[in-house]
């Protein structure tokens, strides 16, 4: 399989794939303003407890992560294409953190929902760790999806709900710019 080939995780003409890369506030910001973006919702994956809440997760002890899955129409955008921007929105070297936000639930982790899927999140990481964007190695992990548990309501558009607050201006915000200003030819509107 090539790196441009596509992969079956969703339903009919739709695909899904689900990313971890720290806050889920921050994820969910960027991609739902993405072309061939349908729905991004916040949840929880990887960890070990049933329906785990956002206190449980962000005390550390469920080993969920802060998680976005995202449906994508594949004729609009390829995974590769949602790969390229999760890798240049959040810092894919620092185990177990982003920024000031510290801990298992803010892990670098791309959970699959087939082998293609699989297939192309690892060459992806390879042709990254040749071309050396990072002075770190990549620790993002590859891991298989068993189960994601949607966030809370409240988290859903958390950045266009609470815009003014410190979190969102100092942390959020400029992760969006930058998002911005990088993929502007693929965003669903004109900043």
């Amino acid at each position: 399989m090539t790196a441009n080939s596509e992969c079956n995780g969703s339903t009919k003409d739709k695909r899904t794939v689900t990313l971890a890369g720290g806050c889920f506030w921050c994820l969910d910001t960027v991609f739902a303003e993405l072309k061939g973006v349908d729905s991004v919702i916040p949840g929880y994956t990887g960890g070990a407890v049933p329906n785990p809440t956002y206190e449980q997760v962000c005390g550390g002890t469920t080993g969920h992560a802060e998680a976005v899955q995202i449906t994508f129409d594949p004729k609009a955008i390829s995974y590769r294409e949602i790969l390229d921007v999760f890798f240049s929105i959040h810092d894919p070297t620092t185990l177990n953190r982003q920024g000031n936000d510290v801990g298992t639930q803010y892990r670098s982790a791309i959970f699959y929902h087939d082998e293609g899927q699989r297939s192309i999140a690892e060459y992806t990481i390879r042709e990254m760790e040749a071309a050396r964007p990072w002075d770190d190695a990549i620790v993002t992990k590859v891991t298989p999806l068993t189960a994601f548990y949607p966030a809370e309501d409240y988290h859903r558009r958390y950045f266009e709900k609470n815009d003014k607050q410190p979190y969102c201006q100092i942390v959020i915000e400029p992760k969006l710019d930058k998002f911005r200003k990088l993929y502007e030819d693929k965003l669903k509107k004109p900043v």
